[in-house]
């Protein structure tokens, strides 16, 4: 087992995400993800508006990190992930955010793109485990993941929420400035799904182990969404959940791409959904398209 400043000088060659980037962090120099060696968080919160086996009745304990290793041109959270707006904080204060969220009873603690951070996560986890931490952790991720990161994670993830954005690495290209988004994704997804198996919920419809596979459905592109689908029916055990997404709306640079300026319409929507029933896809959730453009709330169809 590492030792924490072991850890950290894994950073003297960062090649954690698929970039491998082989930069010195600890020496001050940035990658693709634009992270340090230090741990930057946006904010801590309690999220009411995922899933319901995630969410549940006390919401999911979130810690959003600041960066990413992709540029989605449509990211809603690009103040974070784009600009990296957060504060620097220390790997035994973030184990102290765990054990805070969980003092607030919320069912887990949710990593909202954690994969520049995982050495020091690692970390913060067994000192946080240590002083009695006991709830779910969920990494919730872009999925552009190497497998050999991951596996460093076992044990620790209870849950696992990667998105798989693209089937075709066009679309990756265009609107996420990387070339080999599903080679990547699909990989790791099946890295997680090896770990953490198949979706298990307790008693009150809280998830405590297992992977639910994000897609967010964009305009224009309804393709690419129906062929990311029949990946997973075709290569997915039924077992694992899928949550197929409809809130995107254009924000940060999407205004300049015409296709994607704008909300999905029903008819888009309703070819999704009625692809979904003919793959007949149970597991999971699906959310309900708000009828007037300012609606913006999550409305989960159909569950476990």
């Amino acid at each position: 087992m590492l030792k924490q400043n072991e850890a950290i000088l894994k950073l003297n060659q960062c090649n954690l995400c698929p970039h491998q980037c082989n930069i010195n962090r600890n020496n001050g120099k940035i990658g693709r993800c634009k992270a340090t060696n230090k741990v930057k968080i946006a904010l801590y919160s309690t999220h009411d508006f995922e899933e319901p086996c995630i969410s549940g009745k006390n919401g999911s304990g979130t810690i959003f990190f600041s960066n990413c290793n992709l540029n989605c041109i449509y990211c809603q959270n690009y103040e974070i992930s784009q600009l990296g707006k957060g504060k620097e904080i220390t790997i035994e204060e973030l184990a102290q955010i765990f054990l805070l969220q969980q003092q607030k009873n919320v069912e887990n603690i949710n990593l909202v793109t954690p994969t520049s951070y995982v050495l020091q996560i690692i970390e913060a986890i067994k000192i946080a485990k240590n002083k009695g931490l006991k709830i779910p952790i969920i990494y919730n991720t872009n999925s552009y993941e190497n497998v050999e990161t991951l596996k460093m994670l076992e044990g620790y993830i209870d849950v696992y929420l990667p998105d798989l954005k693209y089937s075709e690495n066009n679309i990756g290209k265009k609107y996420s400035k990387i070339d080999n988004y599903f080679e990547i994704a699909t990989k790791a997804i099946k890295e997680m799904i090896r770990q953490v198996g198949i979706t298990k919920i307790n008693k009150d419809g809280i998830i405590q182990k297992g992977v639910i596979i994000r897609h967010l459905v964009l305009p224009n592109n309804i393709e690419n969404s129906k062929k990311v689908l029949k990946w997973i029916k075709d290569n997915i055990p039924q077992g694992v959940y899928i949550s197929v997404m409809a809130q995107y709306f254009p924000t940060y640079k999407a205004k300049d791409f015409k296709e994607i300026n704008r909300k999905l319409t029903q008819k888009e929507w309703k070819e999704i959904e009625k692809y979904i029933e003919q793959l007949n896809i149970e597991n999971g959730y699906i959310q309900e398209l708000g009828e007037h453009e300012e609606e913006y709330v999550p409305k989960w169809k159909f569950d476990e």
